[in-house]
């Protein structure tokens, strides 16, 4: 049984790492996007921004806008290239667990994510990091997702999008909590 008390110190852990947005209700930073194509020898680089909003708001628009991963609610937005794709976390299973997580940052940790399934919580150096596989089934768009929280900060330093062909990765830098975030961003 000493599964439990790991997996309570686990989520203790991460609630450390984001209990700064308790109060904050909202946070930006600046965003780089990298792509990692298996096939291509180089990575492709964009710059843009990361706006969170509590209860369910992210943003992250890079290149102009031309590249977007937006939550909305149940809502995830993923424009690549200009091509527009629309999910949902109560239909796409790989999306709910990725809302969850999402939703407790914003919370500050009022949700308990070591209990949602394909969730895993670790601490890496002074990061929490948080991965999430979702069940495995036909025609995923995801293998997993990864965010890394700095325990020190409470700032998101990366989220990681991870597909059989490669990944793409957002980092974060210049992470600030409260202000104004212009809404527009929220609906691509």
């Amino acid at each position: 049984m000493a599964f439990v008390p790991a997996m309570h110190a686990q989520q203790a852990a991460f609630e450390q790492a984001v209990v700064k947005y308790r109060a904050a209700k909202s946070a930006t930073a600046a965003a780089v996007m990298v792509k990692h194509n298996k096939a291509m020898t180089k990575n492709k680089t964009y710059t843009g921004s990361l706006s969170m909003k509590d209860p369910d708001k992210v943003a992250i628009v890079v290149d102009g806008g031309k590249e977007q991963l937006v939550m909305n609610g149940n809502t995830f937005t993923m424009v690549q290239g200009g091509h527009k794709r629309v999910a949902s976390a109560k239909t796409a299973s790989q999306f709910a667990a990725f809302k969850a997580v999402l939703q407790s940052v914003l919370s500050g940790g009022k949700t308990n994510i070591s209990a949602v399934r394909g969730v895993k919580i670790a601490q890496q150096g002074g990061n929490v990091v948080v991965t999430m596989v979702p069940d495995a089934a036909k025609h995923l768009m995801f293998t997993s997702f990864v965010l890394s929280l700095n325990k020190k900060t409470n700032a998101l330093e990366s989220i990681t999008l991870n597909s059989k062909r490669g990944y793409t990765e957002y980092r974060f830098t210049n992470f600030r909590f409260g202000g104004a975030v212009n809404d527009k961003v929220f609906n691509p």
